[in-house]
């Protein structure tokens, strides 16, 4: 029995050991590029978004409105009053729409918590999430063109916690801020993944996410209850890429993850009414499942 736990014991620290090589690095590099944009790039996101909202870009300003989601460093419940306050200032339900959905799917933090993925991995993610909020917006000005997608009454923008009237310390307040968020989640996911390693045959990963359309069905279902937070996620994915899951799996399980995360979905909800609410999730399988098959046509490989 004892050989047996030190044994287990020697097998954990070695995989925790080599998730934590893999994946520290580019945690703290997310952080603290994250917390320079919270803390230093919010007015010129809100000034932007504002801006295009009163431009005349037409059918294109979904596509600076998604740009700049993905920059924008917000959870969903600092976006929404954020795009309520947009909307006060009359800037349409499309471009919200846009703004919206790439930011829930990404932000400059988990952009370089992915870089731990590949580069293939990470330009794939990057690309997918800017067209799904490309693609939302797009649909909201189609078929809402006419009346209202969005419902913010009761939605104000909060005030900024970044007060401190020093830049250096409000930029290291925000920092702590952020590893407080997000290092009990990494810790996790690194943990889940060198148990798995030990446990789980490597071949699993790639009978159950191998090429075809039911690995990327798969995996765009098992990222609803599996997704706890972009940097729990990556340690999982890293591995299952390393064990034959398919590119085209990974983006479905990317996009799906953050986009119905359950934090997410009950902010979302209060925004859209029941009926929108089902439509968003309907447009975000279809949306993974396309990808997902798209990336293997390619045959891309991470």
């Amino acid at each position: 029995m004892m050989d047996w736990i030190e044994r287990e014991a020697i097998y954990l620290w070695y995989y925790l050991d080599i998730q934590l090589r893999q994946i520290v690095p580019y945690w703290a590099l997310g952080i603290l590029l994250g917390s320079a944009v919270s803390v230093f790039g919010k007015r010129f996101i809100h000034v932007a978004v504002t801006g295009v909202g009163r431009g005349r870009w037409g059918w294109l300003g979904v596509v600076p409105a998604s740009l700049l989601g993905i920059a924008s460093p917000l959870c969903m419940y600092g976006t929404i009053p954020l795009a309520a306050s947009f909307s006060e200032q009359g800037v349409r339900d499309d471009l919200l729409a846009a703004f919206m959905m790439s930011s829930v799917l990404l932000n400059p933090q988990l952009l370089l918590y992915s870089a731990a993925l590949g580069r293939t991995a990470l330009a794939v993610r990057f690309v997918s999430c800017f067209l799904c909020g490309c693609a939302a917006g797009w649909l909201v000005r189609a078929f809402f063109r006419d009346r209202p997608f969005f419902h913010f009454s009761g939605f104000h923008l909060r005030a900024s916690r970044d007060t401190h009237p020093h830049p250096l310390v409000r930029y290291l307040l925000n920092v702590l801020r952020n590893i407080r968020a997000t290092a009990l989640w990494l810790a996790v996911g690194i943990l889940l993944t060198a148990l798995y390693q030990i446990h789980v045959p490597r071949e699993w990963a790639a009978e159950l996410f191998g090429g075809g359309g039911f690995g990327v069905l798969l995996a765009a279902t098992l990222g609803v209850p599996l997704y706890m937070c972009g940097g729990g996620a990556i340690p999982l994915l890293i591995e299952w890429l390393a064990s034959g899951m398919t590119l085209g799996s990974a983006a479905a399980f990317m996009l799906t993850g953050p986009a119905t995360k359950i934090t997410n979905l009950g902010a979302l909800k209060t925004v859209l009414g029941i009926r929108r609410f089902l439509l968003y999730i309907g447009f975000v399988v279809v949306f993974s499942l396309i990808t997902g098959m798209a990336v293997n046509a390619f045959g891309m490989m991470p």
